[in-house]
């Protein structure tokens, strides 16, 4: 999604999170009670949390114009054998959140003990087990994930290989955290989600076929 497309998402999400709450700038403790009930209502803290999302520095692309699924890209972080790789992140937010934890996974290749290599699915225990209305989507990428791949837990693995490379030869399993990186993870490497893919394939063969008809069209009779 195109930076201009994003402000104007962030800014229509504004909109509704005033018409919903209503402006408490004269500090109206009447209105602060209403706006604290309405904290209490999924789908408005869901629009809230995205909204912030799509307001920092993240680069985020919604499904469907929806607010339950959608993409982020995540830069590994400093000082760790991910930095300089940059993975498409899929988020899925279930119907109780924020009471229950967002879902996620990493649409290009990571290898790493805790992310599930063909699947992409994060085995993160502060995600999965410990989830408290309190985090939000920022949270997630600010500090959950970095976490993570900082500090990865051979002992709870979905990637057992990886697991088991990193406990027995450190060397050979940064070297492979480094070869995923650079054949997986470079700038652009993500790409546009598997969806968009398709789309563009099918163009494809529309535009082949099209140009097929055009030279028949343009053949002359015998």
């Amino acid at each position: 999604m195109p930076d201009f497309q994003r402000r104007e998402m962030a800014a229509k999400l504004a909109m509704k999170m005033v018409a919903m709450f209503g402006d408490n700038s004269d500090g109206d403790e009447e209105e602060g009670k209403q706006g604290e009930g309405a904290m209490s209502s999924p789908s408005k803290r869901r629009e809230m949390d995205l909204m912030k999302l799509m307001m920092s520095d993240y680069k985020v692309e919604v499904v469907n114009d929806g607010m339950q699924e959608f993409f982020v890209d995540f830069n590994g972080p400093k000082d760790s054998l991910y930095q300089g790789g940059v993975w498409k992140i899929r988020v899925e937010l279930p119907d109780a959140y924020p009471y229950k934890s967002p879902s996620i996974g990493f649409v290009n290749k990571i290898y790493h003990p805790n992310v599930d290599e063909m699947s992409g699915s994060v085995c993160l225990d502060v995600i999965n087990q410990t989830w408290s209305p309190m985090f939000d989507l920022v949270n997630v990428f600010e500090v959950f994930l970095p976490q993570l791949l900082l500090y990865p837990n051979p002992s709870d693995p979905l990637n057992g290989e990886a697991a088991s490379l990193m406990m027995q030869d450190k060397i050979a399993y940064e070297q492979r955290v480094k070869e995923y990186c650079e054949k997986y993870a470079k700038q652009g490497a993500a790409g546009p989600p598997l969806e968009e893919n398709s789309s563009d394939d099918e163009l494809s063969d529309d535009e082949k076929s099209d140009s097929g008809d055009e030279a028949v069209v343009g053949k002359p009779d015998l």
